[in-house]
């Protein structure tokens, strides 16, 4: 009997293989788990997206919408904890999908790494850490916790949204983050491109159409290419310690504090912007400004203006810092605020009390 044959056509065969190739990355984007979001934290707020996946195959970086945000060879995506307050009452960790726990770490103090340095963490660059493990060869990993913080075991089963620790300052990191990473079979994911259905980085810069959160999170982790991280009135320039403003000693603008100072930390800035900040006194003067030419990309960048104080207190009433980035040929304010503080009058000391004859 005959064996029956399809032939194909030469001109087709091209399509044939490309339908062949795309097929895997098909089934990987199917299996792809929905991703919830990882921090129980207001994004915008309490925290930022600090850096994303580089989607630079060589030596440069970029992340998924063309800019910035990243450095050479980073993994995951950084949600910083920008309120100081939050982050010592404690920023919870949450699982972005259900699964089994694969490992985890707990016993990596928390210090920046600038204190540290970099051979008191090595092998342990993660710091405390949780892999979960979702099935079909995708993880995620939790990266950075706060030691004695992580509530999970391993081979533990866990749901969306279950508590696995909180954003700490352990291993290789300056600043109090998440680092979450998504892998399939070991291979790093972008969540916001999702899978690579052709191979390499998406043509336009932006999401791709498989990419991984859920809807709810993925308008929640909205693209914000410079913002603030914090900003105020102080009586002195403050100092930076781990990456953050140390508002725990920065000393109070009073009536007798030695100077008014308006201060900015902010991240994001580009080589060529215009940063202005101008500090405005009670009577609608400028006590003091500065416009600066950033000269290059910075991911975070501190700046502030102030004036001295004279023989006399500062005058009471309503003190005002206002600070604008412009950006571009259309002089394009990216970011632009205030920040407000009320002077009350210095009260004059009580009289020392008589003392009775003796």
């Amino acid at each position: 009997m005959p064996v029956s044959r399809t032939l194909i056509p030469g001109g087709a065969k091209p399509l044939l293989f490309a339908v062949l190739a795309v097929l895997p990355a098909l089934a990987q984007a199917q299996s792809a788990p929905v991703l919830a979001l990882p921090v129980d934290c207001e994004i915008g707020k309490a925290c930022i997206v600090q850096n994303y996946v580089d989607r630079d195959p060589g030596p440069g970086a970029r992340d998924y919408r063309c800019g910035f945000l990243t450095y050479d060879g980073h993994k995951g995506t950084d949600l910083r904890v920008i309120d100081a307050r939050a982050y010592k009452e404690g920023v919870s960790v949450l699982a972005a999908a259900p699964g089994r726990v694969r490992a985890v770490r707990d016993e990596v103090q928390d210090a920046s790494v600038r204190k540290a340095g970099t051979e008191a963490v090595a092998g342990r660059e993660a710091g405390n850490s949780v892999v979960v493990v979702h099935g079909g060869g995708w993880e995620t990993q939790y990266a950075h916790l706060r030691k004695g913080s992580v509530a999970v075991r391993a081979g533990e089963l866990v749901k969306t949204g279950q508590r696995l620790g909180a954003v700490g300052l352990s291993g290789n990191t300056e600043f109090p983050h998440l680092h979450f990473e998504v892998r399939y079979n070991r291979a790093t994911v972008d969540p916001f491109a999702g899978p690579d259905i052709a191979g390499g980085a998406p043509a336009k810069c932006e999401a791709g159409r498989r990419q991984l959160w859920a809807q709810k999170a993925f308008e929640a982790l909205a693209y914000v290419p410079t913002g603030v991280l914090d900003a105020d009135l102080a009586g002195a320039p403050p100092k930076v310690e781990d990456g953050d403003v140390d508002r725990d000693r920065m000393e109070a603008f009073t009536a007798t504090a030695a100077a008014a100072v308006f201060w900015v930390h902010i991240y994001g800035v580009q080589a060529g912007d215009m940063e202005e900040l101008r500090l405005i006194a009670p009577d609608g003067s400028v006590a003091a400004s500065r416009r600066a030419r950033v000269e290059r990309n910075q991911a975070q960048r501190f700046s502030y203006v102030g004036k001295r104080r004279g023989e006399s207190a500062w005058r009471a009433g309503l003190y005002r810092g206002e600070y604008a980035v412009v950006r571009g040929p259309r002089k394009e304010r990216i970011v632009s605020f205030t920040r407000e503080l009320t002077l009350a009058a210095d009260k004059p000391a009580a009289p020392a009390a008589k003392r009775g004859a003796d």
